[in-house]
């Protein structure tokens, strides 16, 4: 995904020493510049820059996927980062996640990546959505809270940068668009480890409103997180989950919980 940025470093107020107040005026000077050179270092908390989507700073790779396939036929996932260096987007569409982009210290240590797949089950299309929130380190965990709620603020933009990005194939299938989004928010903390319904894609990609800024699907409190058929069966695909995680989610069936995507870290191997 993209890429939040938190500076640790809150500023101090310096109160001026007797050396200082005993100096002439060019000290003085000096020591007001240092202060406010100080009280520039601010918490800085930042998720793809603006919450507008540019479609100049967008670029996109096509990974042998074809946009006259329909997802319910062939694997489509969405991988998407950002760069803080030229404050572009890259999203990948392919068949699988595109590892490639996920590996670095850089990226192991900010972990903003969104990645998404899309999903036929039991005859209905939807695309989902993962986001990691805490988790592997302990500046993730310190931070969990406010990554939830950038995750939140910024998920439309992610969401266009995908209707965007592959834009012929909702050409092809505009009926594509009416999926339900589901996002699934990864985290060692139990209230940020959950999944939320945010409605049909149309509407989640459109520019948010309310004072969060996120889309949740009124109605989703009812609605139940879609489970494979347990057999092999043509109503549903992929049988698998492309996109491996480490952590568990709860279904919001009857408050079980349950193991909806397992298997190794996205940065392993």
């Amino acid at each position: 995904m993209g890429t939040l940025t938190a500076a640790l470093m809150i500023p101090s107020k310096l109160k001026p020493d007797s050396i200082t107040e005993n100096k002439p005026s060019y000290f003085l000077h000096r020591a007001r510049r240092r202060t406010k050179k100080n009280q520039s270092i601010v918490p800085v908390a930042r998720l793809f820059g603006p919450a507008i989507f540019e479609a100049s700073k967008l670029k996109v790779l096509f990974l042998g996927v074809d946009e006259k396939k329909h997802p319910g036929k062939l694997p489509r996932t969405y991988t998407l980062t950002h760069s803080d260096i030229t404050s572009k987007l890259t999203l990948a569409i392919s068949q699988t996640i595109n590892n490639s982009q996920l590996q670095g210290w850089y990226n192991r240590l900010q972990r903003d990546e969104v990645v998404a797949q899309w999903k036929k089950i039991k005859g209905k299309m939807s695309l989902h959505v993962h986001c990691h929130i805490s988790g592997g380190h302990f500046l993730l965990d310190l931070f969990a809270r406010l990554r939830y709620y950038i995750f939140c603020k910024e998920l439309p933009v992610v969401l266009k940068a995908f209707v965007h990005g592959d834009e012929d194939l909702f050409n092809n299938y505009p009926e594509l668009e009416d999926a339900l989004v589901w996002v699934y928010f990864h985290s060692n903390i139990p209230e940020y480890n959950k999944v939320e319904c945010w409605g049909p894609l149309k509407e989640s990609s459109s520019p948010p409103g309310g004072p969060t800024g996120t889309h949740k699907d009124n109605n989703e409190d009812q609605l139940d997180t879609p489970q494979p058929c347990p057999e092999d069966c043509s109503c549903c695909f992929p049988q698998m989950s492309l996109i491996p995680w480490p952590q568990n989610l709860p279904t919001q069936v009857d408050g079980n919980q349950q193991n909806l995507v397992s298997g190794a870290s996205l940065h392993d191997g």
